[in-house]
């Protein structure tokens, strides 16, 4: 007997809350379980698989793939090749998904209070501090990059001169930074939950200002 021939596979439907509202069509690209904290290792700059993968501890090598190819299918992230001497493969976040770091850090201010005490099984990054030390350090006048250093690690951040909220950060030391903050980590959720203000704080002597930059000087109060 012939064989019957079998029906081609349908594609799988994506999921939707199928309602013509504007936070239902947000929530159908970023409302699944890892995809904001994706955005947030992203907004870092460009990374590798396995640098996410470090960074997000918890997620499947499944789920992080997954999550990855729709965020390109959605137009909030593309996959690209480096050049050599390093020829690897990373992610890096289109201008749509750039558009997320006013929606995080407002997450990340509204999560702040949360924060009370660490958990034992709770992971840190130094990274991770600096959504909440976004708006602390938005409506700066001087435009620049600050490098922060917790006892965490270190991360950087450009203020945009005048912005709101801070451009965005990187990680790591900055390379020639204009000005370095010195802090803990708890500063920065007290700033992200306007506990204190930057002003506040550095006159208290909880945050160690350096640098000879015009940025330096504003920070400092002078």
């Amino acid at each position: 007997m012939p064989r019957q021939q079998q029906p081609a596979a349908r594609p799988a439907r994506r999921r939707s809350y199928d309602q013509f509202c504007a936070s239902a069509r947000a929530l159908d690209s970023v409302g699944d379980r890892w995809t904001l904290l994706i955005v947030r290792e992203l907004l870092g700059g460009p990374r590798r698989y396995t640098d996410l993968h470090a960074d997000l501890p918890g997620v499947s090598t499944d789920v992080l793939a997954s999550r990855l190819k729709d965020m390109e299918q959605n137009g909030l992230a593309v996959r690209r090749r480096l050049p050599p001497p390093a020829p690897a493969s990373v992610y890096e976040l289109t201008e749509r998904g750039h558009g997320l770091l006013p929606v995080l850090t407002a997450l990340s201010a509204w999560g702040a209070h949360a924060l009370d005490e660490r958990r034992p099984t709770d992971a840190v990054r130094a990274h991770w501090f600096a959504l909440p030390l976004l708006r602390a350090l938005g409506g700066l006048t001087h435009a620049g990059v600050i490098e922060v250093t917790l006892d965490e690690g270190e991360f950087h951040v450009r203020t945009g001169g005048g912005q709101p909220v801070a451009e965005v950060y990187g990680f790591g030391p900055a390379e020639r930074p204009d000005a370095r903050l010195a802090l803990d980590a708890e500063l920065c959720l007290e700033l992200g939950r306007g506990d204190v203000t930057l002003a506040e704080a550095v006159r208290g002597g909880r945050i160690e200002v350096s640098g000879d930059s015009q940025l330096a000087a504003e920070i400092r109060g002078e």
